[in-house]
């Protein structure tokens, strides 16, 4: 039996695995799908101090105070960069690191520097005019690739702003991280933001797989993910 802990990205809340989840316990595993600081339901400890190491943080003592081992770390979009800094924090608890159409960032790098330039640009444009300063508004689900209108009754009166802290705290590594196995899933059918993280992936021998759905896999496509999830755990 492993122990899924699924980490949601920007805007999300845990609830957005509840598709993907019952899939994974009936597969005989525990699951734990926590919602991260100043987010969702916890959209009332937001401030412009939460940042990256706020979120590390959050899934850190997670595993801590549960005493997780065997962990399956799946991270999506955003989160990549945070199972990378938890991988490196405790790299004994992880028995492997999934990248969801995640960041696959290294030591130095923030997640503003692994977008491509273009959206870099309109994330920090709409942080610094509708977002304050300091948050990146919800972006529209539809350049996502979420079309389905029950998917998006279902997901906008729960995503909240973002803080864009997060995107430009740079990670910090030990290089402990390096000797945790990990893997990567690019989503295709959307216009595929993550593709270069894909291609780093697989210039540094991880599996990578593809599915043939939008960014927002867990709602769109909660069975193949949870299978693909499933697959990779084994490995």
């Amino acid at each position: 039996m492993s122990v899924f802990v699924l980490v949601h990205g920007a805007w999300h809340g845990g609830w957005c695995w509840d598709r993907v989840v019952p899939a994974l316990r009936a597969a005989g595993h525990e699951v734990h799908a926590p919602t991260l600081t100043g987010l969702s339901e916890r959209a009332h400890l937001l401030s412009p101090q939460v940042g990256l190491d706020t979120h590390t943080e959050d899934v850190v003592r997670l595993l801590d105070v549960l005493g997780l081992r065997d962990v399956v770390l799946v991270g999506h979009s955003y989160a990549g960069q945070i199972v990378t800094a938890v991988a490196d924090r405790r790299p004994d608890a992880i028995a492997r690191r999934v990248h969801l159409d995640a960041f696959a960032g290294a030591d130095g790098e923030a997640a503003r520097d692994l977008l491509p330039e273009t959206v870099a640009h309109h994330w920090a444009d709409s942080a610094a005019t509708a977002g304050f300063g300091w948050l990146v508004p919800v972006r529209s689900l539809s350049v996502l690739g979420v079309n389905e209108q029950d998917d998006v009754d279902w997901l906008i009166p729960r995503l909240t702003p973002h803080p864009w802290k997060t995107y430009t705290d740079p990670l910090r590594l030990t290089g402990a991280a390096d000797g945790v196995p990990a893997a990567f899933v690019e989503c295709v059918s959307w216009m595929r933001v993550f593709r270069a993280q894909a291609d780093r992936a697989r210039r540094r021998g991880w599996p990578v797989r593809e599915l043939e759905t939008g960014h927002e896999a867990m709602v769109t496509a909660p069975k193949a993910l949870a299978d693909v999830l499933l697959e990779l755990a084994d490995l």
